[in-house]
């Protein structure tokens, strides 16, 4: 049986070691893939549980120099905001940290003692002169020692997996650092015997050229690169944090009327929570009391508040915002739409691009390559002629600037904050290679009912003919259609609904399948249907024959009403478009894609949404089971295909295309045959979606181009090509630098997508403006609308915390954002800025600007 497990890895500090890992896991009989990813240091691996244990997954990589052990999931308990803090990066930056303090503790009066001199700074009589040269060289030797311990791990593992060989990033910075540190403990001894036979020429020689200060240097600089490629790498999973934020620690349950605080793990399926205003949802549940509007901001992007009822499911990690409930829970721990969500996006954050695979294939030869280069330049400058001293900070500085970091980090990092911020905005993507393929897709098919289409026949149009008034056409409207089962018949229903029509008492009412119904009001016959019906019981319909054809023309259903054999109206009945569809598509267009509809409806119904709608083709007629076939024959055409539906009926499609979207998912996050989850019904977000993709493989060859390019670069320079010509020659200091630097510059280029906005947070707002208070005016209501700057809010609770206290005042409404720290007021009448700065301080921040 297939196995597929996660596993955290230890130990590994570059593309080398995942490199090593991965290579030496895929060699144990039974592993069918496995794949490392270096940034959350984390392995995941598919294998036969017949063949091979997870005992033989973990001595492999104990084998190749690391550590594993089988990654623990969150399993029967919800995340809560400590446990997320307690995360191993924030151990490692800490751990970080102390050594770099430590390192520069000890990097300044070394650097002092051994540089001081040519800035003619003073130093103690024991330490000048060439009569206290082994002095000199000793207590820069002391100073070293401090921080080469601070940083051992550099030595332990790069030797460690030097000598498994499988080296590393640390096997490079260890063999130049202790180069350094080697020679210039060669250099004391010279010195001290120089001294000893009264030689001074030699203890000159080397009294200038000891590299203990280079040691150091080397070790420190990459330390500062590490602390901030920590702190940058830290952030790459914000927009997860963010989520395990909102999740609260206890909840109350009802329980024989009497309610209890307990910790969220001890909640069961089947438990009445009960919440209050402010409070946020620690489970998934369904409403059996009360009614509010809940914040679902977290985990589908959508910032306006949802009503909620008896009947309605609620989602963990939600905010109530007024109103109290209760509700039971159906799904607990890991079975939560927040639980789904992490481990959708860590999934996706376990699996590699395709374009990552060149970086992992030269991650693999690199190490062992750049020393090889570090021992062919220090042999060929010591054949040119030059001083062991020359050529032994040639072959360090080659080791110290080579990076592989820069090439591991290229594709995680870009790829972590990519799928981070789609969860943010409601885009769950399954995979990096998702990723990679959807921005090559250049035809989206989508299918009609429930994702162009709002998937529910509405009422468009009523026309009278004989009938003296609507209400009294839709009082026999609804009385005809309330028994029968027709689809179009809830439209009708829910139409006469709204208008508060009433309806009467029929007799003998009967259902003709595909023609229509008839029956007895008030002992008087009616009937209602499509034209063949009405041809049937001798209704004359000519009188509205053009009206019909118009209609029909664009895509709408007819049911005609008589009375004995008397026309009384038309009613006109259509699956309407979504508000967002016709934008959507447009975008789609812009972006050079080509949008194609599916759909089971007739011809002329099809081009009637393909022309309201700007679609590029309208493919009719196709039975659900067929819509397989069509993605096909696309793709055979030499199209990449991406295929839009609602992750149920369009199941085979969803697989076939090259990416799959299952749209409208809301809390069902597990739909298989998609690689891409909208938890809004929302086309615009399968726009997002694909403007996320394009955006994060720019930001990855932006950083694999860095990579290749510094390396490239930096190695023949340090190597010292460019010395006979224009003398110029890097020292192992500048090297270590430079290096540090690299990788830092490509995680926080992957961090500027942190930045990224979909399409529809982008676009038309100012046209939004312009027509929402066009309605305030039309309404006689002009809208009070203010911006305020909030100083203070750091996370989620913060956020609600200020939107309860704005949302409190009489008649304002207040929408909260983190991201800007900002709250947006708008109220029906004036209030004060004063009022507004009071009741965000009565919270606890502070109000630093406010903007019409």
């Amino acid at each position: 049986m297939e196995q597929d497990k996660k596993y955290d890895i230890t130990g590994m500090t570059c593309a080398a070691c995942s490199a090593a890992v991965e290579r030496s896991v895929k060699k144990v009989p039974g592993v069918e893939a496995a794949a490392v990813n270096l940034l959350t240091n984390s392995m995941r691996v598919k294998y036969d549980e017949k063949q091979v244990s997870d005992t033989d997954i973990i001595n492999a990589v104990v084998a190749a120099g690391y550590g594993a052990y089988l990654k623990t999931e969150h399993g029967a308990k919800q995340i809560t905001k400590a446990e997320a803090s307690q995360n191993p990066m924030e151990k490692e930056i800490e751990s970080i940290k102390q050594r770099l303090i430590v390192s520069v503790i000890f990097m300044l009066p070394l650097m002092y003692i051994s540089m001081g001199h040519m800035m003619n700074g003073p130093l103690p009589g024991f330490l000048s002169g060439m009569e206290n040269a082994v002095s000199f060289a000793f207590a820069q030797f002391l100073l070293t020692l401090p921080v080469i311990y601070a940083n051992r791990k550099f030595f332990i593992i790069g030797f460690k997996t030097l000598f498994k060989r499988h080296p590393n990033m640390d096997s490079l910075i260890a063999v130049g650092s202790g180069a350094a540190l080697a020679y210039g403990i060669f250099a004391i001894f010279r010195m001290s015997y120089g001294l000893g036979a009264g030689n001074m020429e030699l203890v000159h020689k080397y009294y200038h050229d000891l590299y203990f200060e280079s040691s150091a240097m080397i070790l420190t600089l990459i330390t500062v690169g590490k602390f901030l490629e920590a702190r940058s790498k830290g952030k790459t999973s914000e927009a997860i944090r963010k989520l395990m934020d909102l999740a609260p620690k206890t909840a109350t349950v009802e329980k024989n009327g009497v309610q209890e605080q307990i910790p969220v793990g001890l909640v069961e399926t089947g438990d009445i929570l009960v919440i209050k205003p402010g409070d946020s949802l620690p489970v998934d549940g369904v409403i059996i009391e009360g009614r509010s509007s809940v914040d679902e901001s977290a985990l589908t992007g959508e910032s306006i508040p949802v009503e909620k009822q008896a009947g309605d499911r609620v989602s963990a990690a939600t905010i109530n915002q007024s109103g109290a409930f209760k509700f039971r829970a159906t799904q607990v721990g890991a079975d939560t739409t927040l639980a789904k969500i992490i481990a959708l996006v860590e999934d996706a954050n376990a699996t590699k691009a395709p374009i990552a695979k060149l970086a992992d294939e030269i991650s693999a030869v690199f190490v062992p390559v750049v020393m090889s280069i570090a021992l062919i330049a220090t042999v060929i400058w010591l054949l040119a002629g030059y001083s062991f001293e020359f050529a032994l900070s040639v072959g360090i500085a080659v080791l110290v600037i080579s990076c592989p970091c820069a090439l591991g980090l290229a594709t995680p990092v870009a790829i972590m904050v990519g799928t981070g911020k789609g969860a943010e905005h409601g885009i769950l993507i399954k995979s990096a290679e998702v990723l990679e393929v959807f921005h090559n897709v250049d035809t989206i098919v989508m299918d009609k009912t429930g994702t162009l289409t709002e998937g529910k026949p509405r009422v468009t149009d009523i026309t009278l003919v004989s009938a003296k008034s609507e209400a009294e056409f839709l009082e026999i409207a609804q009385t005809l259609e309330k028994n029968s089962e027709h689809p179009l018949a809830d439209a009708i229903l829910d139409y006469a609904g709204e208008k508060n029509i009433s309806s009467k008492e029929i007799a003998g009412f009967k259902a003709v399948a595909g023609r229509g119904v008839e029956g007895f009001i008030d002992e008087v016959f009616y009937a209602a249907g499509n034209d063949k019906f009405m041809h049937e019981k001798g209704v004359a319909i000519e009188t509205v024959k053009e009206l019909s054809y118009r209609l029909s023309k664009e895509g709408k259903t007819l049911l005609y009403f008589a009375k004995n054999r008397k026309l009384l109206g038309v009613i006109a009945v259509a699956d309407v478009p979504k508000a967002t569809s016709r934008q959507a598509v447009n975008h789609f267009k812009q972006m050079g894609v080509k949008v194609v509809m599916l759909t089971g409806d007739n011809i002329t119904t099809a081009e009637a949404i393909r022309l309201k709608l700007g679609i590029d083709e309208a493919i009719a007629e196709v039975l659900p089971q067929d819509k397989d076939k069509k993605i096909q024959e696309l793709q055979q055409k030499g199209q990449k295909v991406g295929m839009i539906g609602d992750g149920i009926n369009d199941a085979p499609a969803l697989a076939r295309a090259d990416v799959g979207i299952a749209i409208g998912a809301g809390t069902d996050v597990a739909i298989e045959s998609a690689d891409i989850v909208l938890i809004k019904s929302d086309l615009m977000d399968a726009v997002g979606a694909m403007e996320l993709s394009r955006a994060t493989i720019r930001n990855i060859k932006q950083n694999l181009f860095w990579a290749f390019f510094y390396n490239s670069l930096g190695i023949p320079i340090a190597a010292g090509v460019l010395y006979p010509v224009l003398g110029i020659k890097l020292t192992p200091m500048i090297g270590a630098a430079a290096m540090s630097l690299s990788s830092f510059f490509v995680v926080t280029n992957a961090l500027r997508l942190r930045n990224f906005k979909p399409a529809v947070y982008k676009t038309d707002y100012a046209a939004e403006k312009i027509l929402q208070n066009y309605k305030n005016i039309e309404r006689g209501k002009e809208k009070m609308e203010k911006t305020l700057k909030i100083k203070g809010m750091m996370c989620n609770h913060c956020k609600m915390h200020v939107g309860k206290a704005l949302n409190a005042l009489d008649k304002v409404k207040a929408e909260v954002s983190l991201e800007d720290n900002s709250a947006k007021v708008s109220a029906s009448k004036e209030i004060s800025d004063e009022a507004l700065k009071q009741a965000v301080k009565a919270a606890g921040y502070e109000v630093t600007s406010i903007e019409l």
